[in-house]
């Protein structure tokens, strides 16, 4: 009955749009269908989106119908489930085949030679989630500090290959859990970007801040960002971070029968702003403004900024374990250059090439990365002598 009811409504929406002739049409159906507050913008023709906002495409709008309508919020809850670290099963048919999965997503370390003749003659140029890839997933989000061994060879990391960070975090805050000047910064899910740090003679440091597309968006974040600390304080173990060009409310020490309340509180506030969107990550709800930009985007302006734009050298590694992430991956599968890694223990649907278990074996990627190019070098220098 549900899906004959989203039918009706989507073909509801394209005959809207017909009648009110070519072009795109937005408009806000608040209570008309299914007591939906979001804004969508409907394409009969699919001609080009006005700029910097989301084209939303029948696809889409299922999805949209889905997450945002109250008769869905039970659908929103297993999706959260479905994401949460603690339920291996994610995805069934991948979970009871994992002989599969892995065929398709070996190690990254044990297809390492494999890696390296691929890129052989290219640039390397590596791009790192930080939570759950750098660091262990904690309960405390304050809390999750990399260790000095993954430190240390992040530094070492950087003096080989151009590096960035790309965290749905404010970029401030990744910088005081990595603390190294000599990386690229995408923070926010890419939205908050800067390169190193230079230093000169007139200036001690000179942040280089890159690019910002969301600036005109930050007013509407704070406020809803007090919103929901008010509104979800009710909840115990909800926590709303503020990342500066984005929200976090993280319910992983929120008891699972509390999931669909806390579900519901967000959505409650979410529906008077109809320019943001809500995604989901691993045990976190993501509030962004719906710009068209995302990590897969940030990967483009990074590799861009590096003068990679139109190059056909530059081998690019994206590692990370988030549906955030996957952005990226698509980036580069469509590409056709480089690869991404999943971080994660459990098979999941993902566009990464390979994979990796934990932070632990990351390090342990990273280390031969840079044991590798260590001994390139060393092996140039001794055959010009």
């Amino acid at each position: 009955m549900l899906m004959w009811v989203v039918f009706l409504v989507v073909n509801f929406f394209e005959e809207r749009s017909k009648n009110m002739g070519a072009g795109q049409n937005v408009f806000n159906d608040g209570k008309a269908v299914l007591n939906m507050s979001i804004t969508v913008t409907v394409s009969a023709q699919k001609p080009p989106a006005p700029h910097g906002y989301i084209s939303i495409s029948r696809k889409k709008l299922l999805q949209n119908l889905e997450i945002n309508t109250g008769a869905r919020v039970n659908a929103w809850v297993d999706s959260m489930r479905a994401s949460s670290p603690t339920h291996i099963k994610s995805t069934p048919s991948l979970s009871d085949d994992q002989g599969s999965w892995n065929l398709h997503h070996p190690s990254a370390l044990e297809m390492f030679e494999q890696i390296i003749e691929a890129s052989k003659g290219k640039q390397i140029a590596m791009f790192l989630d930080y939570d759950g890839t750098l660091s262990p997933i904690v309960e405390d989000p304050d809390r999750a500090f990399m260790s000095k061994k993954m430190r240390k060879t992040v530094r070492k990391l950087a003096k080989c290959f151009p590096t960035a960070i790309v965290s749905g975090r404010c970029r401030d805050k990744v910088y005081k859990f990595v603390k190294l000047a000599e990386l690229y910064y995408a923070g926010s899910h890419g939205m908050d970007i800067k390169g190193p740090e230079k230093r000169s003679k007139s200036t001690k440091d000179n942040e280089s801040v890159l690019f910002q597309p969301a600036s005109e968006f930050l007013p509407m974040i704070d406020e809803v960002y007090k919103q929901l600390v008010e509104t979800t304080k009710s909840t115990p173990g909800a926590k709303v971070e503020n990342n500066k060009f984005c929200l976090s409310v993280h319910f992983r020490c929120v008891d699972e029968k509390k999931w669909s309340e806390l579900a519901q509180q967000v959505r409650s506030v979410l529906k008077e702003y109809p320019k943001l969107r809500l995604t989901q990550g691993r045990k976190v709800l993501e509030i962004r403004p719906t710009i068209k930009w995302d990590k897969g985007k940030a990967l483009e302006f990074l590799l861009e900024s590096l003068g990679f734009a139109n190059c056909t050298d530059v081998f690019p590694v994206y590692i990370g374990d988030d549906r955030t992430d996957e952005d990226a991956f698509k980036i580069l599968r469509d590409r056709g250059q480089g690869f991404g890694i999943l971080v994660s223990k459990f098979p999941k649907e993902t566009s990464a090439s390979y994979s990796l278990q934990e932070p632990d074996e990351v390090m342990d990627f990273l280390r031969r990365l840079v044991e590798w190019k260590q001994l390139s070098v060393q092996a140039r220098a001794q055959s010009r002598m």
